[in-house]
């Protein structure tokens, strides 16, 4: 399978070829649909959570303002990647232009960075929620919202257009094959064939700098929350304030370990292979879970279904149905895409002989 990609994309050096899963080729079609449910998943967890927050006026407040950012941030990060992978599974050729790839890679670290400083100012919230509740309405305005989430995406935005800058100006000398199954940096700096000592020195600056700065906040704020509630002598009051964080947390931690788990390794091929597990769960799993890890451990969250306007309810599961009807089209579809571009490459194959 390698070989014949390999020799494929050997004189198409616009194109590059994502290995993704293929080593894997008797699970492909398991891998397919583990990954479809996985996106069907998270497109109900995510718009489902979207709309509920927009339909309750007690969910008004900065805390949901940043979890709706969150959860649109987690749609556009696996939406993404998911679709390209699975189209990929089960097709042959796996073939993506260097144009698609550079623009799924603006878009992944453009999504990446977003969430890390939107996480950081979640963590923020929480701690002028609990350590200065007197002064939260005025210190979490909505302007001052809106401005830590454009703030936000503008750091995300201008990481992106950094690398990409940057990852314009290589050259492929081929056989251009990504071992990824996505577009990431790393595995496309390992194919130039010109010196890519800026783009690793921007990279390694930049994701360096970007995490440590977003995890100094969030250990800050956590600091001094924990500080703020081990100080609270009411049992009550400190349950009520572990019981806020730990979603938060929870989601931190899953979302920070494999990212720094990733880019903490050398390159070799056993790391690659740990590489995509850990792509997997950071880009896949983690939007996947966001949803419901804030939802079960938020009474707010699980009580405003009841909440909801009775004659928008009904909108609400239409809009659930609509994303579970065209996952299922897609995963019919995808088979006979497949087929059907086999044998069109056939025909082509049998016209040129």
């Amino acid at each position: 399978m390698e070989e014949k990609l390999l020799s494929w994309v050997g004189s198409r050096y616009a194109h590059f070829v994502l290995l993704g899963f293929s080593e894997q080729g008797n699970t492909q079609v398991v891998l397919f649909v583990v990954f479809l449910v996985i996106y069907v998943i998270t497109l109900l967890g995510n718009v489902g959570l979207l709309v509920l927050i927009r339909l309750v006026a007690q969910l008004h407040t900065p805390m949901y303002f940043f979890l709706t950012s969150l959860a649109f941030l987690d749609l556009c990060y696996s939406s993404c990647i998911t679709p390209r992978l699975l189209q990929d599974l089960l097709d042959q050729d796996k073939v993506i232009s260097h144009a698609a790839c550079l623009t799924q890679f603006y878009f992944y670290v453009a999504f990446a960075t977003t969430e890390c400083y939107l996480l950081a100012a979640m963590a923020y919230d929480r701690y002028v929620a609990i350590c200065r509740p007197l002064l939260y309405s005025l210190s979490m305005s909505r302007g001052i919202c809106v401005l830590l989430v454009g703030g936000s995406c503008l750091a995300g935005v201008t990481n992106a257009t950094l690398h990409t800058g940057l990852a314009l100006g290589l050259s492929f000398c081929g056989p251009n094959v990504i071992d990824h199954f996505y577009c990431e940096g790393p595995p496309l700096f390992a194919l130039s064939c010109t010196d890519t000592t800026p783009n690793e020195l921007g990279m390694f600056i930049m994701v360096g700098f970007n995490l440590a700065a977003t995890i100094l906040a969030i250990l800050l704020s956590y600091g001094f929350i924990l500080a703020a509630v081990l100080g609270t002598r009411s049992a009550v009051g400190k349950r009520k304030a572990f019981s806020t964080c730990a979603s938060h947390l929870a989601v931190v931690v899953l979302f920070y370990g494999s990212l720094v788990s990733m880019y903490s390794r050398h390159s070799s091929r056993s790391s690659r292979e740990r590489d995509k597990v850990a792509s997997v769960f950071y880009t896949m799993v983690t939007p996947m879970l966001n949803p419901f890890i804030y939802s079960l451990r938020n009474q707010e969250v699980k009580a405003a279904p009841k909440l909801a306007p009775r004659a928008v309810r009904p909108l609400i599961w239409h809009l659930l149905w609509i994303t579970v009807l065209l996952s299922f089209e897609q995963l019919c579809n995808f088979p006979s895409k497949t087929n059907h571009e086999t044998q069109r490459k056939e025909k082509q194959t049998g016209r040129k002989k």
